[in-house]
């Protein structure tokens, strides 16, 4: 017996270092987006397009409709809160404040990853309470795609649903940021036949996304081809997850080689276009850099169903719960006057009225 306890000791040791350290990368990352500038170095793209104003739009902008149904949810407009954040009472208490505002305006949201939940349940609730603030919205869990790898599978991602009562299940995509992390998981091979499992057993719409540097044709046909019933571009021009590792870096060589790719990736409205080439029927989802509802409107014109915003609903959600309402309301008016303003009546009537702008 005196064997037996030293070993169970050090076991549950190395579990709450463990957890400690996930509970410190998660409050790091929450941190990091609110105080420090962490942006790429490219644009979305969305500068070098401009809709086409029509004088005579031949519409009541009160009768706009901006609606939409996806996966059996009727949504009030076609905006999407990106996957952010849970685990650590603070990312809770923001996972709750972004429900209620995604419940009073009619929008679809994203908790951030889901594994330290699965592997620490004491940490359920900070996702949870996004389906108890919010039991009518659109609600997507997340766990990373290269999780797959590393253990996980059908279970988990059936957990990970089930923790939050979820209508769909986003995989996310991040090479380059488990590349330039310290200690990342960077096995990425063979994983498009265990996302396509997923996408075969899994009893919710798998989504694939990208996390802030863009999809390009011939990853959008591999996803196609896994059966994934959307795909988040998650284009460059928004966050880089490169200079949100800089920042947490341990060293200066980390630090350096994390700085290195702050102008990587493909630009949103690039990773769209990609997108519908390579799987003209794929829903794509778009985000990266999108900073108000006329970006939103122009990626809708580009083939999007929905656009997705973080940064900005972060730093709202930081303040209260009726600061994240009230720039979603603002967003969606926008996509509202942006919609009159070029003549479309509907979200599916946006489609040809962009024009590219010549320089």
């Amino acid at each position: 017996m005196s064997k037996v306890a030293p070993d169970f000791d050090t076991s549950e040791k190395n579990a709450r270092a463990t957890q400690s350290k996930i509970d410190q990368r998660k409050a790091d990352h929450i941190k990091i987006n609110l105080e420090q500038d962490v942006r790429s170095a490219l644009t979305t793209g969305l500068e070098d397009y401009h809709f086409v104003h029509e004088a005579l739009p031949e519409l009541n902008l009160e009768q706009i409709n901006p609606t939409l149904s996806l996966f059996g949810v009727r949504l009030a407009a076609p905006i999407l809160i990106s996957s952010m954040t849970g685990g650590t009472e603070e990312a809770g208490e923001i996972n709750r404040r972004l429900a209620e505002a995604a419940q009073e305006v009619g929008v679809a949201m994203g908790v951030g990853s889901q594994r330290a939940a699965l592997e620490h349940p004491e940490q359920i609730p900070t996702f949870a309470i996004a389906r108890k603030a919010a039991p009518g919205i659109l609600l997507f869990a997340n766990l990373g795609a290269v999780q797959l790898n590393y253990g996980y599978g059908l279970d988990h991602c059936r957990r990970a649903v089930d923790m939050i009562q979820a209508n769909a299940l986003i995989l996310h995509l991040n090479p380059l940021q488990e590349a330039v992390q310290a200690g990342g998981d960077t096995d990425f091979a063979g994983l498009a036949n265990k996302i396509e499992v997923i996408c075969e057993k899994l009893e919710v719409p798998v989504i694939a996304k990208e996390v802030g540097w863009g999809i390009s044709e011939r990853t959008a046909k591999l996803l196609a081809d896994c059966g994934v019933a959307a795909i988040d571009v998650a284009g460059a021009g928004g966050t880089s997850w490169s200079q949100v590792e800089m920042h947490r870096a341990p060293d200066e060589s980390t630090r350096k080689l994390a700085a290195t790719f702050v102008g990587w990736g493909i630009p949103t409205a690039d990773s769209i276009r990609n997108v519908k080439r390579a799987a003209p029927g794929m829903t794509v989802f778009a985000s990266g850099g999108l900073k108000d509802g006329l970006d939103i409107a122009k990626c809708l014109a580009l083939g999007a169903t929905l656009g997705g915003m973080a940064g900005q609903l972060l730093k709202a959600a930081a303040v209260s719960t009726e600061k994240a309402v009230e720039m979603l309301k603002l967003t969606k008016r926008q996509i509202e006057v942006a919609m009159f303003a070029c003549g479309a009546g509907e979200v599916g009537e946006l489609e040809n009225r962009l024009a590219k702008v010549d320089r």
